[in-house]
């Protein structure tokens, strides 16, 4: 026992999955796909903002490098939002991954709180999220 834990709380077992609505720890492996692709989407967003940045490109060719980002990023977020904050925070988080500048901080968020989630069950993730395989 770590001396951290409370003595006095029921024992939890293994099948449960701490921090997923669900408790099924099947769906940690669905936490740690929609993590990836969220941790995917921030590399993606960061590389478009600087591309935008130097290029200069025309506005259709911004519209063209955006949209297809901010919809998958919308959906990688709710797909984890709804594992963890229910079906009104995945909701709210998906329509808050839409508006462009703020989507990206929604995503850092959903991202935190995914890591936290997989690291408080004994998953490790590294740069790229968590090894799917080891889910």
């Amino acid at each position: 026992m770590q001396p951290d834990e409370n003595p006095y709380r029921a024992p939890v077992g293994m099948d449960r999955a701490v921090g997923v609505l669900s408790g099924k720890r099947e769906d940690l492996r669905k936490v740690a796909v929609a993590q990836k692709g969220i941790m995917v989407c921030i590399l993606v967003y960061l590389v478009a903002i600087a591309l935008v940045a130097v290029l200069q490109p025309s506005p259709l060719v911004r519209l063209l490098l955006i949209v297809p980002l901010i919809l998958a990023s919308a959906g990688f977020t709710i797909m984890l939002a709804m594992q963890v904050y229910g079906m009104a925070g995945g909701i709210l988080m998906g329509i808050l991954a839409l508006v462009p500048c703020m989507g990206l901080l929604v995503l850092l968020l959903i991202n935190a709180r995914a890591t936290k989630v997989l690291r408080s069950n004994g998953i490790q993730v590294g740069l790229l999220g968590a090894d799917l395989s080891r889910v």
